[in-house]
């Protein structure tokens, strides 16, 4: 029963196996489809170049048989050989020039796609990928790719120089020619059995360097966590099991080689030692020319490198389809978020205030087995401020994630002024929300462009404006640059608190009808947290404003404040009345009281 398992197993990966290389092929024709002009400009100059590569040991022969046996015009034949050695060489570069071109050009709009593509998933699909995969396949597999098509015209250009060579060896002597490519239909099944052999060898190599760009990825990134921990150990053992798996499969690939590289240098050499055997003897029985005899022998080396070349484009085209494969599966992975076909376009203008926000019958899980929100009922008015209060894990972050449509609701539907969310445009749609998130992510860039991220085209007095508003501008003119200053990656370079003021100011730029402050002022030091809620009253006035926070101060700011609990609204009110009158509120209000003293402690 086993062995029958076990043989019913290896089938199915042979199968699969076989599959897989089949797709990497079919989308590699593909992609060369759409520069098959450019890749034939290249083939037509490759066949030029062949030609008078071709041409060089016929003049070889001409030279040795008129000029030196003869005595005849031997300046003029070195002449001629001379010439086709520089139209050759400026063939060659042409011929290579294209063949970068292309390739570099294939790599540039494979990048692009693969970035838009990456960037237009939905939330849901980057919450689960590993950041080093995608990085992987955006960098090592695309270079897989462009190696390939670099080679595509080189190596048109070497077959018809091998298609050439052996027309001519066979009007010259058709015996001869026969000894001396006898060993080509082994080199054919060679590299028939190195493409089966060197594909899974190839997607293994891949597989594994994606591993270990994630583990340098997350390393890196991760770096304050891991020097916090002193885990540089852990991580570099982490790192050194990935490297010692690359290391084992590209071993195995490189056997796979060693084992058909050589085959394509012995075998054309056996048939320079054919040649030389046959082909002495009947250069002394005076059948053949010295002249012929070194032209043919000119010829066979002539087939050494192309020959050389097929088992290179074997390798290079498995790899390709093999990192095509790795492409495809995220160009083929459909966002779970999608527009409408005729999207609505949202008020401009109206006799009330616009951002008015409606929850009704919302239903939401990420597992559908466990719901977040249930039955999730809410209206706010425009112009009104709400704070949701809730324990850790009650829901509070997915109540933003479902207005700007980073997940779609399971049952119910979000409202935006009178429109449903889905029937938006999703660009409309978000440029309409600011959101400022409890973890901040600010770019490597000065602090005038993160404020103005979402309108770049933003002057220093708006910039200005906005930062003043968020409580950033005092602290910014100390920085080196002021609002030129290049803050770092992820803006480590400034403190939590720092941080967030730049995103809240980052978000007024974006002028948006509804403001969502996700837990905005967790990172913001006590003693200054005063001066951000004064700045906060400002923004939120006449703007419609979602708090989701745990501090009694920032609740506070809130019109109206919804205790959220098991889903559902469990209260609404103001701060004031639910302290007095709800006793799940003081219940959660003072087990926050107590995460933020340790958090205040912590610090």
């Amino acid at each position: 029963m086993t062995s029958i398992e076990s043989d019913t197993e290896v089938a199915t990966r042979l199968e699969f196996e076989e599959s897989q290389r089949s797709e990497g092929w079919r989308l590699l024709r593909a992609a060369l489809r759409m520069q098959r002009r450019n890749l034939l400009l290249g083939a037509l100059v490759g066949i030029l170049w062949a030609s008078f590569k071709v041409a060089v040991p016929q003049m070889t022969k001409y030279a040795i048989n008129d000029g030196i046996e003869k005595n005849g015009p031997l300046l003029q034949w070195a002449l001629i050989i001379g010439g086709l050695g520089v139209l050759t060489g400026v063939l060659s570069g042409m011929r290579r020039y294209i063949a970068f071109r292309e390739s570099r050009w294939a790599e540039m709009k494979f990048r692009e796609r693969l970035f838009a593509h990456v960037l237009n998933l939905n939330i849901g699909y980057h919450d689960k990928a590993q950041t080093g995969q995608l990085m992987s396949r955006a960098s090592s597999d695309l270079m897989q790719i462009q190696g390939f098509i670099v080679m595509i015209p080189i190596t048109l250009s070497n077959v018809i120089q091998i298609i050439a060579v052996t027309t001519i060896l066979f009007i010259t002597d058709p015996i001869l020619a026969i000894v001396a490519l006898i060993p080509l239909p082994f080199v054919n099944f060679a590299a028939r059995r190195f493409s089966h052999r060197i594909h899974p060898a190839s997607i293994a190599v891949q597989a594994e360097q994606a591993q270990l760009a994630n583990v340098v990825e997350e390393s890196v990134s991760g770096v304050r966590v891991v020097k916090g921990f002193g885990a540089e150990q852990v991580q570099f053992e982490k790192l050194e099991k990935e490297a010692d798996d690359i290391l084992r499969e590209s071993m195995k690939a490189a056997r796979i080689r060693s084992s058909f590289m050589p085959a394509i240098d012995v075998l054309p050499a056996l048939g320079l030692v054919a040649v030389l055997g046959v082909g002495g003897h009947r250069v002394l029985n005076g059948d053949l020319s010295i002249g012929d005899l070194v032209a043919f022998n000119v010829y066979l080396t002539l087939l050494i490198w192309p020959l050389r070349n097929i088992g290179m484009i074997v390798a290079l085209g498995q790899r390709a389809a093999a990192a095509l494969v790795r492409i495809n599966e995220v160009m083929t992975t459909k966002s779970e978020i999608v527009e409408v076909a005729q999207p609505k376009q949202l008020p401009m203008s109206s006799s009330e205030t616009l951002g008015a926000v409606k929850f009704d019958k919302v239903v939401f899980g990420y597992n559908l087995d466990f719901p977040v929100l249930r039955n999730f009922n809410v209206e706010i008015n425009g112009g009104e401020s709400i704070a949701i209060v809730g324990a850790t894990g009650s829901g509070k972050s997915t109540i933003a994630r479902l207005l700007l449509r980073f997940y779609d609701t399971q049952s119910g539907h979000v409202f935006i002024d009178g429109i449903d969310v889905r029937k938006l445009k999703l660009s409309d749609l978000r440029q309409q929300i600011g959101l400022v998130f409890e973890d901040t992510v600010l770019f490597n860039d000065s602090v005038r462009n993160n404020i103005s991220f979402a309108k770049p085209n933003s002057n220093i007095q708006e910039i200005e404006r906005a930062a003043k508003l968020s409580g950033a501008h005092d602290f910014i003119l100390q920085l080196p640059h002021g609002y030129d200053t290049v803050i770092g990656e992820r803006g480590f370079s400034l403190s939590g608190g720092q941080r967030q003021r730049i995103a809240i100011a980052r978000a007024i730029v974006a002028n948006p009808r509804v403001l969502v402050l996700d837990d905005a002022t967790s990172a913001v030091d006590p003693s200054k947290e005063g001066e951000i809620r004064d700045a906060m009253k400002t923004v939120m006035n006449g703007r419609t404003t979602i708090v989701i926070a745990h501090r009694p101060g920032t609740i506070a700011l809130a019109d109206r404040v919804i205790l959220l609990d098991d889903g559902k609204v469990a209260a609404i009110g103001t701060h004031d009345d639910l302290v007095v009158s709800n006793a799940r509120y003081r219940e959660v209000l003072a087990n926050m009281s107590t995460v933020n003293a340790a958090e205040k402690a912590a610090n």
